[in-house]
């Protein structure tokens, strides 16, 4: 795609990916994504910040083609998307050298081969004068690699974030003018990437805090004009504060799971506590890792295979665990026919979730008036933890 000013002396390269689906072989991308590459003229040097999916190359050399000079190449993040064509850049710049973090060095050089002559390593704080624009890097390690890094342009107000505070989404808009959708996209992407890293990204917000930010152009998605829009979510979606929610992800073979599972929605939605059901059969596991941002409690129900959880829910069970969400309880339901470890088994699946557990409940074949009345006194647990805790709303 060509160049488009985004700023006077910053332009924007967006390769769009309208058909991507899938990242990294394992993450949906319902609405497809971009990556952002981003020019920044001054009167004495260009930079190039970031660059392409070597999959979408040409998209990025077609908008270059009109730049006669590269004099710096910043990589704010050593992931191929980012990073994966920086052997062809430097091939057709050989006049430009290529800043990174320090932990993003031996990174370029294994990862992709990138000639380490060519590297120069930029501290945190550092400033590079490019005649009239500065470019200042500011270390945000774990959003979501160790080396990441964003770069600042003090004259302009704007910060080029990487992948922190951006969004897969597939869009010709510059700004994220349709705050909704934004927002959507942008939770999908804190919940399936950064949320692992909850604690360290508030100390990353505080260190942008402290600069003064007109613009948010990250690596994927559309920038912000608003940049308290995006600022004030993370700030909430890696706050202590819990929804008056639970999220259940199950799956029925026969019945019985998931008539156990619409009494207890039915009883946690009479006691006044909201529910997000996903059956795993059908599942967006996005949707699912989306709604575990902000809930109180996890309820995993699950029929037993040969023992233990159904293979779907145990591979719900330990995306949670490596998600680490932020919620504070749990309970766990599940259906056999003559034996079963499953409730052992997803508890066993879940060590990373600091959960207090407010319930198990093991049912052989059909649930029946006794089933139901264990339910009614989960959810009755459940909706009591939620009023008692300042951090859930009510």
């Amino acid at each position: 795609m060509q160049a488009r000013e985004l700023r006077k002396g910053i332009e924007i390269i967006a390769s769009v990916h309208w058909e991507r689906r899938l990242f990294d072989a394992l993450i949906p991308l319902p609405d497809g994504t971009s990556y952002n590459a981003y020019l920044v003229h001054g009167a004495e040097r260009t930079a190039l910040i970031d660059s392409t999916d070597p999959e979408l190359a040409g998209e990025l050399f077609d908008g270059l083609r009109q730049v006669g000079r590269l004099d710096l190449i910043v990589s704010q993040h050593a992931e191929q998307d980012h990073s994966g064509v920086l052997p062809e850049l430097l091939a057709r710049y050989p006049e430009a050298t290529l800043l990174c973090s320090p932990k993003a060095e031996s990174l370029l050089v294994s990862h992709l081969g990138v000639p380490a002559e060519r590297l120069r390593t930029v501290a945190d704080g550092e400033r590079v004068d490019l005649g009239g624009k500065t470019l200042q890097f500011v270390s945000t390690p774990w959003v979501h690699w160790p080396e990441t890094m964003c770069t600042y342009v003090p004259e302009d107000r704007c910060l080029f974030s990487c992948d922190f505070l951006g969004s897969h989404l597939a869009t010709t808009a510059l700004i994220g003018v349709d705050k909704g959708r934004v927002y959507e996209a942008a939770k999908r992407y804190y919940a399936e990437i950064m949320m692992p890293f909850r604690s360290i990204i508030q100390r990353n917000l505080d260190r942008i805090a402290a600069l003064d930010i007109d613009l948010i152009a990250p690596s994927h998605g559309p920038a912000y004009d608003d940049p308290a829009f995006i600022i004030e979510a993370y700030r909430d979606w890696v706050s202590p504060r819990l929804k008056n929610e639970v999220v259940v992800p199950y799956i029925s073979m026969h019945g019985s799971t998931a008539r156990m599972v619409r009494h207890l929605v039915d009883a946690l939605a009479g006691r006044g506590v909201a529910v997000q059901v996903f059956d795993l059969a059908v599942t967006d596991i996005g949707k699912l890792a989306m709604a575990m941002v902000d809930a109180a409690t996890l309820v995993v129900a699950t029929p037993t295979v040969h023992l233990g959880p159904h293979p779907a829910v145990a591979y719900a069970a330990q995306l949670a665990n490596l998600l680490r969400p932020k919620v504070k309880y749990a309970a766990v339901m599940a259906s056999y026919g003559w034996s079963s470890k499953a409730i052992e088994q997803v508890a066993g699946m879940i060590p990373n979730l600091k959960v207090k557990v407010l319930g198990t409940l093991l049912q052989q074949g059909q649930p029946n008036a006794e089933t139901f009345a264990e339910i009614d006194r989960i959810a009755a647990e459940i909706a009591q933890a939620h009023h008692d805790d300042a951090d859930v709303a009510g």
